[in-house]
């Protein structure tokens, strides 16, 4: 449903541990910094970049806003949940497992190094 999204950090290096683990862990090529100075991933159509405010103020995450990161299967979202925080995020919410809503679902949330919140799922088996 997006073209993209953007966080900001005010650590790169930092971000690109973690986040180079966690796509990884989801089958995506490592990061790649473009003209920006941008920190980009790309995996099935979609962008998602890292930058430093181009207002020049510190990095801040959003209170209540979420990222969710589709993946395949309940394996890649643990793989991907215990890469965050193997390299620098943080657990949050629940331990990683199925939700019952509207659909039956697998989801694992982390929160990046600059306070990120994001959720990793799939549709649950």
């Amino acid at each position: 449903m997006f073209t993209h999204v953007v966080v900001g950090s005010n650590d790169l290096d930092r971000s690109r541990k973690f986040y180079d683990a966690t796509f990884a862990a989801m089958g995506a090529a490592a990061g790649t910094i473009d003209a920006k100075g941008r920190l980009v991933y790309s995996k099935d159509g979609a962008r998602f970049l890292i930058t430093r405010p181009i207002d020049g103020n510190v990095a801040t995450h959003a209170n209540g806003g979420t990222i969710g990161l589709k993946m395949d299967s309940p394996e890649m979202v643990k793989a991907w949940h215990d890469a965050g925080i193997a390299n620098g995020g943080k657990s949050i919410e629940n331990p990683p497992g199925v939700r019952e809503g509207t659909r039956r679902l697998f989801l694992a949330y982390l929160r990046d190094p600059d306070g990120n919140k994001l959720c990793g799922g799939c549709l649950a088996p």
